[in-house]
């Protein structure tokens, strides 16, 4: 009877559907490489067009489509591209509009968060360069950033952990310096299905996430965002994977991240002096 019925947050498939096969890996990293081509692709031609002033948010968009269409096994775009320059790049889920359409310059922070679907995998990936010469302020906030991506991306934690226990290591370098972020540090990935699927992720808000376990494709995207003057974020696509540290707590196991996103992190963003020699 429908009083005595137990609401479940998602069904054995979901989570089947979370653990990846070996074929579906192989797809999504097949995927992640065709996806990086393209996007080397384009900040190569960004570097080149945008000091002519003719190229805006939603041209640089369309670019990126077009330029990921040319890739074997294209199927279409994962979500709407996220092309935001200077204070639009501080709305975190900005989508260029006619009416809000910036022009990219060499003056300003510049954040394309985009994804494709692929008949072998889906991606999802944001960088945030400059083509121009980054202030300290931006280069600090971004190398905070960043700083939070290394340390989820080269945590070691127990088989059993759940991804809200990660979400401060993504913040810590931030929250030092008085920062943060008001989103989700990353959310499960789908092969060739949604870009964002359950039962896990990680976050700062408590949900019923499931277990990280070997198999599972999380993003890893933190962020900072100053409104009406930037906005910053770094994410890649991960893969859980085993992990073999020096000693094995009750014989439990524990995992790490292995990196699908092949598309480089710009360099002139990042204040060096800030990061340790491990990062």
């Amino acid at each position: 009877p429908y009083p005595h019925r137990t609401p479940i947050p998602y069904t054995p498939l979901c989570l089947a559907k979370a653990v990846k096969n070996p074929t579906e890996v192989e797809g999504m990293k097949r995927a992640h490489i065709k996806d990086a081509v393209a996007l080397c692709e384009l900040f190569a031609w960004l570097e080149k067009e945008i000091p002519k002033g003719t190229v805006t948010e939603i041209s640089a968009a369309d670019k990126a489509e077009e330029l990921r269409s040319q890739q074997k096994d294209f199927v279409g775009l994962s979500f709407p591209t996220i092309s935001g320059v200077g204070p639009n790049a501080a709305i975190i889920h900005y989508g260029p509009l006619p009416e809000t359409n910036r022009t990219l310059t060499v003056n300003e922070v510049y954040l394309i968060d985009s994804g494709a679907q692929y008949i072998d995998g889906t991606t999802d990936v944001t960088r945030t360069v400059h083509f121009g010469t980054p202030s300290a302020y931006e280069k600090e906030c971004f190398t905070y950033v960043l700083k939070g991506h290394i340390a989820v991306s080269a945590a070691i934690f127990p088989n059993g952990t759940k991804g809200h226990l990660l979400d401060s290591f993504a913040r810590a370098a931030l929250w030092e310096s008085g920062l943060d972020y008001l989103h989700g540090t990353g959310h499960g990935v789908g092969c060739f299905l949604n870009v964002h699927e359950g039962p896990c992720g990680i976050s700062y808000k408590t949900f019923a996430d499931e277990p990280l376990e070997a198999g599972m494709i999380v993003s890893d995207e933190p962020g900072y965002y100053e409104e009406g003057a930037f906005g910053i974020r770094v994410e890649n696509v991960v893969l859980v994977v085993p992990a073999k540290p020096k000693y094995n707590y009750r014989n439990r196991g524990s995992l790490t991240f292995e990196p699908l996103t092949l598309v480089p992190i710009q360099v002139k963003m990042m204040n060096t002096e800030l990061l340790t020699q491990k990062e």
